[in-house]
């Protein structure tokens, strides 16, 4: 489990982090979101020690990075995107982290076979696109098999097939008892995979909730409805004063009012249904939703004429 507990880090009158105390708990991979400049990093590296909290700890089961015999037992963590000298291969790279850790040799052959690098794993790094970095990085993360992952932004250069491969990895640590903590800016590959999240904004926390309950708190229920009857449903919509958009002549969504609240009112009143489904915003509209205020950089709106 991982523990933040006041965590807070300042540089000068910038605040990066401030005052965030929550808790990462194990069999659940927790999606950690927020705008450029939100301390995502930040917060990251304090927990491995690599930048100091200027108030608060951050622990590792009840410890700092620091207080671990063998780190890389406990947690593993890839954060820079980067990994290994670019004049060497992943197994020399590997066999070298190996040693330096107490882990035994076997587990590089298994490591590489898992990220899938068996086949460039004498290759030199110097030569590798950011994808294939990613899953060396990766790789070196799962080397002492910890049960804590620390990722940032896995997915940056991979292709469809190295995501779904990392998407696959977090569900399976977690489900096996591990704990995984990742950023990201994909929201419909987090939406897909994490089972809690954590939204900070300016180094505020602004959200601690499962991905469901942010998506359902955040956004507005919309109930989808396909009718032969559409432009008369609408006018009893306007004749109720309730939110709806006409997608086309045959279908209409119907915003805040509910599935069965739909459905009856269309019955009540003759109108044919072919089709009634409801469904939440996407956790990409909740994001943009909750973070509008934290934004530090922001582009206007792009119409099509």
């Amino acid at each position: 489990m991982i523990t933040f507990e006041s965590l807070s880090k300042h540089y000068g009158t910038t605040r990066a982090v401030n005052q965030l105390s929550v808790e990462i708990h194990p069999g659940k991979v927790t999606g950690f979101l927020g705008p450029n400049g939100a301390g995502k990093s930040t917060t990251m590296r304090m927990i491995l020690g690599l930048d100091a909290p200027t108030s608060g700890r951050a622990l590792i089961n009840g410890q700092r990075y620091d207080q671990l015999t063998y780190p890389m037992h406990t947690v593993g963590a890839h954060i820079s995107g980067t990994a290994g000298h670019p004049g060497h291969t992943p197994r020399t790279f590997l066999r070298a982290l190996a040693q330096s850790n107490r882990v035994r040799q076997q587990r590089v052959e298994q490591v590489l076979e898992e990220s899938g690098l068996s086949s460039v794993a004498t290759k030199r790094i110097r030569g590798f696109s950011l994808g294939m970095r990613q899953r060396l990085g990766i790789s070196a993360a799962l080397l002492a098999d910890p049960d804590i992952l620390i990722l940032d932004e896995p997915m940056n250069g991979l292709d469809a097939q190295g995501i779904t491969w990392i998407r696959q990895l977090m569900r399976n640590r977690a489900d096996q008892g591990g704990t995984v903590f990742v950023s990201s800016h994909l929201m419909s590959e987090v939406q897909q995979v994490a089972d809690q999240l954590i939204l900070i904004g300016r180094g505020d926390l602004i959200a601690n909730a499962t991905t469901q309950q942010l998506i359902n708190e955040a956004t507005e229920l919309v109930v989808t409805v396909r009718s032969p009857h559409v432009l008369a449903l609408a006018d009893l919509l306007t004749s109720r004063n309730l939110k709806f958009r006409v997608v086309d002549e045959q279908l209409i969504e119907v915003i805040g009012l509910g599935l069965q609240a739909t459905g009856a009112l269309a019955f009540a009143n003759g109108i044919e249904l072919h089709e009634l489904s409801a469904a939440h915003g996407s956790l990409e509209s909740a994001y943009n939703q909750l973070t509008q205020e934290s934004m530090e950089f922001s582009a206007p709106s792009v119409e099509r004429g």
